[in-house]
């Protein structure tokens, strides 16, 4: 009996990775081509990993029928967005269908225990309003940045997406917008709020969070390359320190989440799932 279910489960395996394959090459081909989601394979790999740590504590299987109708549903919407070529929505929908089979094949109980590393996944899925927020985005970082700068005493004009200082002109761009922080920090808070024990608020507010801050580490970076290429010209501005700016005011705010997460009262590991 056991050989025959490991048989069956295999085929349901080979079943779901036919049907999700075109879908999931062309979220492949978006985490090698998107800048924005290059992140997606680690996220796959995080999942994984907390699945198989959540596996060897799952509760026996009881399957449940009812799940029939979620799969069935689903899998006609799957079907219906693939066709379309709305592929970042089959992408979410496949992952909705693999939660519809642990359900039936194993019930409730068990898709409660792995709900999270399953959810997880939908981080690595790219969204076009990704990069329809990277315009707007950047252009309001700029006015955020050079006010600031302003009201430390720089002399500073402001005309669209240009920068105008008094040695030298700078354009705010695409790379300006803060979207891999965004993107970044809060992948790092969701995990950080399914890792840390604390009330659901704690982790709602945690999590809440990694926008507003992602931004504020932006501006913060865009007004301190202002303020270098100012006093120390454009070339080393944008030739050195520009390299290297990105990295240390995401790490800074990272390291902020720290004492941010205990306040919040999300102040210990969950050992079980690491």
């Amino acid at each position: 009996m056991k050989k025959q279910n490991i048989l069956f489960n295999a085929v349901i395996v080979l079943l779901l990775t036919a049907l999700f394959y075109p879908t999931w090459r062309w979220v492949g081909g978006e985490w090698l081509s998107n800048p924005y989601y290059s992140h997606g394979i680690l996220v796959i790999a995080v999942s994984a990993y907390l699945l198989w740590r959540t596996a060897r504590q799952i509760p026996s299987p009881a399957p449940d029928n009812r799940a029939l109708v979620a799969l069935v549903g689903f899998g006609g919407l799957y079907l219906f967005f693939s066709n379309r070529h709305t592929f970042y929505l089959s992408a979410f929908v496949s992952v909705i269908m693999v939660a519809s089979v642990i359900w039936l094949l194993w019930g409730l109980p068990v898709l409660r225990r792995v709900a999270f590393p399953l959810a997880f996944l939908w981080l690595a899925i790219p969204l076009p309003i990704v990069e329809r927020a990277t315009l707007p985005l950047s252009l309001w970082a700029g006015k955020a940045s050079t006010t600031l700068v302003r009201w430390l005493g720089l002399d500073v004009v402001v005309n669209g997406a240009a920068v105008q200082l008094p040695n030298t002109t700078l354009t705010i761009g695409a790379q300006c917008s803060g979207i891999n922080s965004i993107i970044a920090l809060l992948t790092l808070t969701v995990l950080a709020a399914y890792l840390l024990r604390g009330p659901w608020w704690g982790k709602f507010a945690l999590v809440a969070s990694a926008v507003p801050l992602a931004i504020l580490g932006n501006v913060l970076r865009i007004a301190n390359l202002l303020v270098v290429a100012r006093f120390w010209g454009i070339d080393t501005a944008f030739d050195f320190y520009h390299n290297y700016a990105g990295g240390i005011f995401f790490v800074l705010v990272v390291l902020l989440m720290y004492p941010l997460s205990k306040a919040l009262q999300c102040k210990t590991l969950r050992w079980d799932v690491l």
